[in-house]
């Protein structure tokens, strides 16, 4: 569906603002030219009959950003997005999440990935940022969990740099194992939780199974001390 056009306010007049000839503020003139940047930005990767950037628009941002298709700062700038929809781009979430990152043109938005990676990987940011990432795989309506191969893969991709060992485990773990096809959002939740924890690895020694774990941990935890031994 094509996003509805934004609508955007002038701001009331201010006795401070400088005023051009033409009887607009300055600030205001300068606002309205740095949105348009945005929305032109936005038209040369949009797909113009749906109204939105469709995955062959992000492929080709991808391209121009010298950056892979599966890169996690692309997940990281859908986040900043609040994409809703895998793989689009809809020009309120473009306008929005571009204009919170301060920038208006290709270089700038290049130039903004590594701020963006910090930005994520605060702490008060990155739970939700995990989350999100969970969400913007469900997409199909009413959709609650994530296959086994697509939640390997993006453990690798949000979880692989901090905790690589457990991420490792945890993935060969869930290959292998049988009674889990899907994965829902209380037990990827946990996922991080387990990773974050001060639990031993991979002796697991300390690990307490009655602090209300999801059975998948508890079989995982189990899978790897008889690994061990």
């Amino acid at each position: 569906m094509p996003p509805r056009a934004s609508k955007r306010k002038s701001a009331p007049p201010n006795s401070s603002s400088v005023t051009s000839s033409d009887g607009r503020s300055v600030s205001n003139k300068a606002k309205t030219k740095g949105m348009d940047k945005i929305d032109r930005l936005f038209n040369t990767y949009a797909n113009s009959s749906l109204g939105v950037i469709d995955p062959e628009g992000i492929e080709a941002l991808c391209s121009d950003l010298g950056v892979d298709y599966t890169d996690v700062r692309i997940l990281m700038l859908a986040w900043k997005l609040k994409a809703e929809k895998q793989g689009y781009f809809t020009q309120d979430e473009w306008q929005t999440g571009l204009k919170a990152l301060g920038v208006d043109s290709l270089t700038k938005l290049k130039k903004a990935l590594p701020e963006l990676e910090k930005e994520v990987e605060e702490p008060s940011n990155y739970e939700d940022f995990y989350i999100y990432a969970f969400q913007y795989c469900l997409t199909e309506e009413k959709q609650k969990s994530v296959d086994i191969e697509s939640i390997c893969e993006l453990l690798n991709l949000v979880l692989g740099v901090q905790f690589r060992p457990q991420v490792d485990s945890l993935v060969e773990y869930l290959k292998v194992q049988n009674d889990y096809k899907v994965i829902n959002a209380d037990q990827w939740i946990n996922f991080l939780r387990f990773c974050k924890e001060q639990i031993s690895f991979p002796d697991l020694e300390n690990y307490d199974a009655t602090q209300a774990w999801p059975l998948i941990l508890d079989n995982f935890v189990e899978w790897m001390r008889e690994k061990q031994s």
